[in-house]
């Protein structure tokens, strides 16, 4: 089962920008996607061809909003972190039995209003995800969580310390999960060396020169890192799609995987 993350930063305008074609190059099992941007009936489809979709949109047109395409059956469990979600951030389904979630961060880089938003967010996702711990089924959660955990995960770590994203406390958070027992199913595939980046900024030359952050995440339990076999970011999409690439992780069938949890080192 191949599983992709996507900030897609607005469907409609992707599905202009050679959204499509990446899909059918990664050939997702299932479809996390951030930042959607629109109510399901502004969109050309209500259901798109191949996949089975929910949706999660804000309240707020123009705004926000997550959704979760699977092939095959799938079922919606909830919306938000056990309270109201008006900014359409987090949505659970369940599918061929793996538990998914899609979950879309706010972002603190707009000012000290924002950064304590953000800041809120993350202080109730923490208990709300451990909770899922529990499960014994395999749990994923995936999307752009809008922060770079490590300095391997940013292109330049000393000038970024002071900008949301990257800030000390953002980055215990998300150590903070990983010690809750979370695993950063990425970055235990691809291993020690800087990057991969999954989202670059359009001042400069950021994307032609790589200059990027990691801020697009697949965590999973125990059960879920015991089956991921393969990893991969398609910078591609990152540059004529999205601000974001799609990130995927391969799961091995029920009983296929090594039964072993891929740990990177400090």
């Amino acid at each position: 089962m191949r599983i992709t993350t996507w900030n897609v930063n607005g469907l409609r305008a992707a599905l202009s920008k050679n959204f499509q074609r990446h899909v059918r190059r990664i050939g997702p099992d299932v479809l996390l996607l951030q930042e959607v941007r629109a109510l399901p009936e502004q969109l050309p489809f209500r259901k798109p061809r191949g996949f089975h979709a929910h949706w999660n949109p804000a309240e707020k047109k123009g705004y926000s909003g997550v959704a979760v395409w699977t092939r095959g059956r799938s079922e919606r469990i909830a919306t938000g972190l056990g309270t109201d979600d008006p900014e359409g951030r987090v949505l659970m389904v369940d599918v061929h039995g793996v538990r998914v979630i899609s979950a879309y961060g706010p972002s603190g880089s707009s000012g000290p209003e924002a950064q304590a938003r953000k800041d809120l967010w993350m202080e109730a996702f923490r208990p709300w995800a451990a909770a899922l711990l529990a499960e014994d089924r395999p749990v994923i959660v995936g999307g752009d969580l809008n922060v770079a955990p490590t300095e391997r995960d940013i292109h330049d770590p000393r000038g970024n310390k002071n900008n949301s994203g990257f800030l000390p406390h953002e980055r215990q958070w998300f150590a903070d999960l990983l010690d809750d027992g979370w695993v950063d199913l990425v970055r235990a595939q691809v291993g020690e060396a800087q990057g991969p980046y999954s989202w670059w900024s359009n001042r400069g030359k950021a994307r032609e020169l790589d200059r990027g952050w990691r801020i697009d995440h697949l965590l999973g339990n125990r059960a879920a890192a015991e089956r991921v076999v393969g990893a991969e970011i398609l910078r591609q999409g990152g540059l004529d799609t999205s601000d974001h690439a799609p990130v995927s992780i391969v799961l091995a069938q029920d009983g296929e995987g090594t039964g072993e949890v891929a740990t990177p080192s400090p």
